[in-house]
């Protein structure tokens, strides 16, 4: 594959860092529960050097996914990293004994996961770091997260960090840490289904700033799912390729990183990025959003 068929290509603005539209999230790397090891260690390896080898350059990670787990296998399938891959992780959480996820957002807990980072990944510096805002299971919530950009700021001035993102945000609170740093990506739960940050897309997408949804089937209703099933079987293609298909087409700054530890799902949603869209199923699907 190549940079047309991998959606194209985009760079995180006032960086020298450019990818292709789609991507790989590492989460599902994890065994049950994103917790502990995988099943099957070698398929997990197997995923992510054939991923590369099809031209992904943007993997998105994070040291709590296992935790530790994801990125120590990045680094056995990838490292040495071949030149131009960008590997953005984020902070903000941990794991607990009881497989919890906690806030970890103090400038310690920052610090720490920094260096927990770079230690697992094998690097010296950071390409890119997300602060993810903890807020709740259906997305973000407003309020204060100036500590925190502060601190990923002074580590970035350290040169342990090169660029600086945000995860689970507000458009407020892009703003407030805009206001103290540069900010190069928005990483939100958004989906065909799931449009409540549509404002938050097409203010990124005037700014040139990388939108990057996660969860991109989560959140349907059996009716909504129905109407994707349907338009995925006018075309031939699986709900999750119809699905990613249409936010490539949503905002020229979209760049998604669907997750998989299976081969054949690999392949199929790298695909996605050759899907064309009738104007009939884009109606549709903009219809699913919008009931």
């Amino acid at each position: 594959m190549n940079g047309a068929t991998l959606g194209g290509r985009f760079t995180f603005p006032g960086t020298s860092l450019t990818v292709h539209r789609i991507g790989y999230g590492a989460m599902q790397l994890a065994g049950p529960g994103v917790w502990g090891p995988p099943r099957d260690p070698d398929a997990a390896v197997a995923v992510l050097r054939e991923a590369v080898a099809a031209g992904v350059n943007h993997i998105d990670t994070a040291d709590f996914y296992g935790p530790h787990v994801t990125n120590q296998i990045i680094r056995q399938a990838l490292h040495p990293y071949p030149a131009g891959l960008v590997i953005v992780t984020k902070l903000g959480a941990r794991r607990l004994p009881d497989q919890s996820w906690q806030p970890a957002i103090s400038p310690q807990d920052l610090t720490a996961g920094i260096h927990d980072n770079l230690r697992n990944l094998g690097l010296d510096a950071l390409d890119i770091v997300n602060y993810r805002a903890m807020g709740s299971v259906h997305g973000p919530k407003e309020g204060p997260i100036a500590e925190q950009v502060t601190v990923l700021a002074d580590l970035r001035r350290q040169g342990l960090i090169r660029h600086i993102g945000l995860s689970n945000v507000t458009a407020a609170q892009v703003a407030e840490a805009q206001a103290i740093t540069e900010i190069v990506c928005v990483q939100n739960l958004y989906n065909v289904a799931n449009r409540r940050d549509d404002d938050l897309v097409e203010l990124t997408a005037r700014q040139d700033i990388a939108f990057v949804p996660y969860f991109p089937l989560g959140g349907f209703s059996p009716l909504q799912s129905g109407l994707l099933d349907d338009c995925a079987a006018r075309l031939g293609a699986t709900p999750m390729q119809v699905a990613l298909a249409w936010l490539l087409r949503r905002s020229p700054s979209m760049l998604l990183i669907p997750g998989t530890s299976s081969l054949e799902h690999l392949r199929q949603n790298l695909a996605a990025a050759s899907l064309e869209l009738p104007a009939d199923v884009l109606a549709d699907l903009d219809r699913i959003g919008t009931a």
